[in-house]
């Protein structure tokens, strides 16, 4: 028969056990969520425009060469690839974000807030979101 002296201990380690995993799920739902956003959230926005702004040079470039194959266009081409690094810095934090818990949705919305901030022209906005 158990006495009351190991039954309060259990229960004292289940209670401790259980304080132990909902912080674990306090962190990992809440807390790694919020100080990956505001750990890396400038980064991200500076990285999402960098790529985009990347994207957009090589794909003038590589158009430009097509239409105009010539020594001057392949060095602009050669160098707009070495722009595309951003993409990769880019793509990696976006998977360290996701890693920590920040969903799709959530850094869709940074995306979007970083290209907005970067636009001061209607005209611009709309040439962004033209392929």
């Amino acid at each position: 028969m158990l006495d009351n002296k190991y039954i309060g201990n259990l229960l004292i380690g289940l209670n401790v056990l259980a304080a132990f995993a909902s912080i674990g799920i306090f962190i990992k739902i809440i807390g790694l969520p919020f100080y990956a956003e505001s750990m890396f959230k400038e980064r991200y926005m500076d990285l999402v425009f960098e790529c985009d702004h990347s994207m957009r040079e090589h794909m003038i470039a590589k158009n430009q060469f097509l239409v105009e194959p010539n020594d001057q266009n392949e060095r602009i081409l050669e160098s707009s690839e070495v722009g595309l690094i951003s993409c990769h810095d880019y793509d990696s934090l976006r998977k360290k974000m996701l890693v920590y818990g920040l969903s799709e949705d959530q850094l869709s919305d940074i995306g979007l807030d970083a290209i907005e901030e970067n636009i001061k022209d209607v005209r611009k906005l709309v040439e962004i979101h033209e392929f």
